[in-house]
């Protein structure tokens, strides 16, 4: 404690800002990790030490701390975004990038207090609070419900933007509050009588209406302060949900009701469990008078933010997509239910810890170089951002800063990153862009533009696209001499030439036709296994294991080794060929050595089909590039997030700026190779990437 007082001795005008912080917290039933992490944050040097020191119990005081400096980030791309409508998304991308929602009653009631003493700030200070208040905070408290500090917010903000405005208001309500006090005292006391006639216990209060309240109606109508209506409010509270019934029926037969202006959100309740039977009357000297009917549970919900109005109370803003609206509503559903726990008395340990399961966000909000936050699928890349922010953008796409540094075009963006896209002068969207697994768009939005782009071409040039994809990938496969035939049917097109133009359109990837022809192949292989015994022979012969993992058919407890000259991997065709000395020598089923052996003796060769392969494999690789900076960063970024391992990379400085690397990897198959090769092949610059 001793340390805290010098740290506010320091800085006294922090006191009494922390006061009222702790106060609004206590307000609304902060556990005590909320209550050390907003006193921590006010103390800096405290809490650089106490974070320090902090056991594994109380990682929770961390993760706040973390969230309320995250914040921080908002409120400067705030000051950087100011004038330019962009309120909306910084809300959103705050909630998504403050993990734990604990947070947010702490800004909320740390706003409060500075707004409190806002007025010792020097004028431009006071004027970037207030507006942060405004666009940012005051719009949370209302999404959340917590109506405690959400009214205060907006009058203290709308008193520093427009002073004027705000002083003319609160001159007129006192000019009559004298008049509305002595009104709805005796219709307050008349309604009294009148429940009580009938046996209901109720309590009844006039209902604040707040200035900046008054304001927004006022636009909103385009009518003078003496012609709200619902200046003059009661709200009434009942026991149980039939005496609101009874009690709207004791206002109606007292007063007459106004056609039009009855409400029964007990009924229907709203989207977001608002109850409250709402109802305005001509009241004694024919003047109009508001009624809110609801329970004191209801009540007490609704201010501690379990009833949250937002969706019919806000307007403006920009439209939300509905998946990220549902993840919003996810986030809100949690806030709710834990100041719910917390004024039960429940421990909220339970609930704080599934805050991993339950808030998986499936939207990310980052921002483009001028500060706007884009709303984007979780997931999304650089060229799905690319794509949203304009066609053209997405098609003339030629790489990425991500935060000032350069990534791949599949590089997974994350909610709070800067994203800036570099094109060249020419629209030229890459046909591999659209392959599923190479994983460069994760909108279907984006993905659809980039159809539509090769869907104009003409059938020729698809044509021969596709079958330019197809012949790399079945060349890699060792199947490039294979017939298309036999597979047609698994993909629902009756020629090959449908097949090339699906395949360059994106709906068949080319490793789905290498797959099902590998799949034919070894169907084949055992059908002809399976009727060689009708054939006259000395001795059946069936398939067996051998040490190594692969299978033989006739043989076993045979040497196996993997041939040097093609190094085949796991999910490649292959061909055994049996040495003199060496055993079975395993080779890809197109290696050239393999063929030349096979010409000469044919009788050695035996089919060879793979067992239970596990572990890594070796495999070398071939890239062909335009030498640029960064591109062996790039081209070991793109190795690693594909989980694969370099053994060795050697340069080789070719003609006019080309360079070539010779890779070494280890990789657990073939599909794994394939996946690297073609997302290396689209790298900027790089021309061709091959198995060596």
């Amino acid at each position: 404690m001793r340390a805290a007082g010098r740290d506010l001795d320091a800085d006294p005008a922090s006191a009494p800002v922390l006061e009222d912080t702790l106060a609004s917290l206590v307000l609304l039933g902060a556990d005590g990790d909320s209550v050390a992490a907003a006193i921590l944050f006010e103390l800096p040097q405290l809490a650089a030490r106490v974070e320090a020191a902090l056991p594994p119990r109380h990682a929770a005081v961390a993760a706040l701390l973390d969230g309320q400096r995250a914040a921080s980030q908002v409120w400067t791309l705030h000051a950087e975004s100011t004038g330019k409508g962009n309120t909306e998304g910084l809300r959103r991308l705050l909630l998504a990038i403050v993990r734990d929602l604990r947070v947010v009653p702490i800004l909320l009631a740390r706003q409060l207090a500075r707004m409190r003493h806002a007025a010792a700030l020097p004028e431009e200070e006071r004027q970037a609070l207030a507006r942060l208040t405004r666009d940012i905070l005051a719009p949370l408290a209302n999404r959340l419900g917590i109506w405690q500090l959400k009214w205060e917010l907006e009058d203290l903000a709308f008193r520093h933007l427009e002073p004027e405005t705000y002083r003319s208001i609160a001159a007129l309500l006192d000019e009559k509050r004298t008049d509305r006090e002595r009104y709805i005292a005796g219709v307050s006391a008349e309604l009294d009588r009148a429940l009580r006639a009938q046996g209901i216990e109720a309590d009844i209060a006039g209902r604040a209406k707040h200035i900046y309240s008054i304001w927004k109606k006022m636009r909103k109508k385009d009518v003078p302060i003496g012609e709200l209506y619902d200046l003059r409010a009661v709200r009434v509270l009942v026991d149980d949900i039939p005496a609101c019934y009874a009690a709207l029926g004791v206002v109606h037969a007292l007063w007459a009701p106004v056609p039009g202006e009855f409400d029964d959100y007990i009924a229907r309740p709203k989207n977001n469990d608002y109850r409250s039977l709402h109802t305005a009357v001509l009241g004694p000297e024919g003047k109009t008078l508001e009624v809110q009917i609801r329970t004191r549970e209801m009540h007490e919900q609704a201010e501690l933010g379990v009833a949250a109005h937002w969706r019919y109370k806000e307007t403006g803003g920009s439209q939300r997509s509905a998946a990220g609206n549902a993840a919003l509503e996810r986030k809100i559903e949690w806030m709710r239910r834990l100041l719910e726990a917390h004024a039960e008395g429940e421990e909220g340990a339970g609930l704080a810890g599934s805050f991993d399961t339950e808030l998986v966000e499936d939207r990310i909000y980052v921002l483009t170089p001028a500060g706007e936050v884009i709303d984007l699928p979780s997931g999304a890349t650089p060229l799905d951002f690319a794509y949203h922010v304009h066609t053209m953008v997405g098609h003339r796409c030629r790489g990425a800063k991500v935060d000032g540094r350069i990534v791949p075009l599949d590089h997974k963006l994350r909610s709070g990153d800067r994203v800036e896209i570099l094109t060249a002068k020419e629209p030229e969207p890459r046909r591999d862009w659209l392959v599923a697994a190479n994983g460069f768009l994760a909108s279907p939005r984006a993905r659809e533009k980039v159809r539509t782009w090769f869907h104009r071409l003409d059938r020729e040039r698809n044509l021969q696209a596709g079958r330019e994809m197809l012949d790399r990938e079945l060349r890699r496969m060792g199947l490039l001499q294979s017939d298309l035939q036999p597979v047609l049917g698994r993909f629902n097109v009756a020629a090959v030439d449908e097949l090339l133009v699906l395949v360059a359109l994106g709906d068949i990837g080319p490793h789905q036709v290498g797959r099902a022809l590998q799949e034919h192949e070894r169907a084949s292989a055992r059908s002809e296994a399976e009727a060689a015994p009708a054939q006259p022979q000395p001795r059946r012969r069936v398939p067996q294991a051998t040490t190594s993992g692969f299978t033989v058919v006739g043989v076993g407890n045979l040497l196996v080794q993997v041939a040097r000259c093609c190094q085949p991997l796991p999910g490649e065709a292959i061909a055994g060929y049996l040495t003199r000395a060496r055993g079975l020598t395993v080779h890809r089923a197109d290696c050239a050595a393999f063929l030349r052996l096979a010409a000469a003796q044919p009788q050695r060769v035996l089919p060879v089909d793979w067992g239970r392969q596990g572990g890594v494999h070796e495999a070398a690789a071939v890239v062909d590039a335009v030498d640029r900076k960064h591109l062996l960063k790039d081209v070991s970024n793109v190795i690693a997030q594909e989980e694969a391992h370099v053994v060795s990379i050697r340069g080789e400085a070719g003609r006019h700026g080309r360079v070539r690397l010779r890779l070494r990897l280890r990789v657990d198959g073939y599909e794994q190779l394939s996946r690297v090769l073609a997302k290396l092949d689209g790298l900027p610059g790089v021309e061709q990437a091959r198995r060596e």
